[in-house]
């Protein structure tokens, strides 16, 4: 199976109780309309996989300061060809951005969708967001995609970080 068929798979049992309903059908469309629109070169936008990285033990998560916008975010960039699925890749993401090893998803699939623009030529991100647990003791290591890395209070993020990771938070933590 594609990387592509998986993604559809993935937004159709994306169940978000009717409040990312239309979202997620533009996801869908997306794909139906771009047969590359799970890479960076399809200029009409193209989905990609973010996770939080969370420890619920102590009540945090981790962020990483954006080294191109300047901003603190989840864990998150393009699919790679080595994807085999979404989730891959988002865990993928999230291993390589916090140097944490042994982080798994949680369970039940993405937790949100966000649509966000982005600079020419391309038009939007379609990221699919998951969450992503870190085991005991994990120890964080910057990589070369970011300023910082930096473990936040869940009280802490919404004085740093902007909306669409406060709701992804949000219904990480519901999930728990």
């Amino acid at each position: 199976m594609s990387l592509h068929d998986d993604a559809v798979l993935v937004l159709k049992a994306y169940g978000s109780n009717g409040a990312q309903d239309e979202l997620r059908q533009t996801y869908l469309d997306h794909l139906a309309a771009h047969e590359d629109g799970m890479w960076k070169a399809c200029e009409a936008g193209h989905l990609t996989a973010s996770a939080l990285v969370v420890d619920p033990e102590r009540g945090r998560v981790l962020l990483t300061l954006h080294k191109k916008l300047g901003m603190w975010l989840q864990m998150g960039g393009h699919c790679e060809p080595g994807d085999a699925t979404l989730a891959d890749a988002a865990l993928r993401e999230a291993t390589e951005e916090s140097g944490i090893p042994g982080l798994t998803l949680l369970p039940g699939g993405p937790v949100r969708l966000d649509r966000h623009p982005i600079p020419a030529p391309c038009h939007w991100h379609l990221d699919v967001q998951y969450a992503a647990l870190a085991p005991a003791g994990a120890v964080e290591a910057i990589s070369e995609e970011s300023l910082d890395l930096r473990w936040f209070a869940y009280d802490e993020v919404a004085s740093v970080a902007d909306t669409s990771v406060v709701r992804l938070l949000e219904g990480t933590r519901a999930r728990l």
